[in-house]
């Protein structure tokens, strides 16, 4: 991990993060997954039910259910453990981003009837 810290520049940190409409094409082209890594508390109160739920907790022992060849994209409310699992998952080598706002945010954007801006 300490050769992934050295070697990020500033010019990299901004593709770490990936927006809302950016994650929805790459996940309708079936380039890229979400991550919610939430707790089931949270998860069983309300979800996304075309994220992959792993818990930030179970990450180190559930790497083999991620794919190598899209991009995985972490999601909690905020931001907060979704960064976490991103530098983990980066540093275990996936393509991994944090989706910037949150699933608050995306779940704003995908209300009543934009639902459909997203497949199923």
């Amino acid at each position: 991990m300490d050769e992934m810290v050295r070697n990020t520049a500033l010019k990299d940190v901004k593709f770490q993060k990936i927006d809302i409409e950016s994650f929805i094409k790459l996940y309708n082209d079936d380039k890229a997954m979400l991550l919610d890594i939430r707790y089931p508390l949270e998860t069983k109160v309300w979800g996304a039910k075309f994220a992959k739920e792993i818990p930030y907790s179970e990450l180190p022992d559930r790497l083999d259910e991620l794919p190598k060849d899209k991009v995985i994209v972490c999601a909690c409310p905020g931001e907060y453990r979704s960064n976490m699992a991103k530098e983990y998952l980066r540093y275990k080598g996936y393509d991994a981003k944090s989706l910037d706002g949150g699933l608050l945010k995306l779940m704003e954007r995908l209300k009543g009837g934009q639902a459909k801006d997203i497949k199923g």
